[in-house]
């Protein structure tokens, strides 16, 4: 691999375009080998990146209740903001970007791009992808040490917000109410 290749794929959005072009290769290689049966194993990888997109959701501002009580510049400061930058960039992005991808795919496969739950899931989806944006913008907050990040009581306030919104999804898509 060349430098500037790898350079690449050390940014943010280095390895979410290598996700997305990766799902894109695996789910072209499903349809391909498992014929009529390669919906399923896309909906089994949509299924766990998404899992592993709200994993970080949920973790990352429990790490920045602890970061917000941390000295600015501590050991423990620096410890955090490593921890936050490698599952954001590393694992959260990388899933949402999966997650979308292959939504996506399944949605106009299954021809439900109309349904009124289908769309008030990609309102909810688009909702919880601004929150991923949010954090994202803490964590470069925390990494400039910036006085005035949020306290950790916001944090805590704050985790709920994914579970709020993976609740309304996952109730439009089992339930199917509209």
């Amino acid at each position: 691999m060349s430098e500037a290749s790898s350079g690449f794929l050390k940014t943010p959005g280095g390895r979410a375009a290598m996700a997305l072009v990766t799902t894109v290769v695996i789910a072209v290689g499903a349809i391909v080998i498992f014929g009529e049966s390669a919906y399923l194993w896309i909906k089994a990888v949509h299924v766990i990146a998404v899992i592993s997109w709200m994993a970080g959701l949920l973790y990352l501002p429990r790490i920045f209740v602890y970061h917000s009580d941390a000295a600015l510049g501590g050991e423990a400061s620096e410890t955090f903001k490593v921890m936050e930058r490698r599952l954001y960039e590393i694992i959260m992005t990388p899933a949402m970007v999966i997650s979308w991808g292959l939504g996506l795919w399944l949605a106009y496969a299954s021809d439900v791009l109309l349904e009124p739950w289908l769309l008030l899931k990609v309102v909810a989806v688009f909702l919880m992808s601004g929150f991923h944006g949010h954090l994202g913008k803490t964590i470069r907050a925390f990494a400039a040490d910036e006085a005035g990040v949020r306290n950790a009581r916001h944090w805590r306030f704050v985790n709920e917000v994914p579970t709020v919104l993976l609740l309304a999804i996952v109730v439009l898509v089992i339930v199917k109410p509209f």
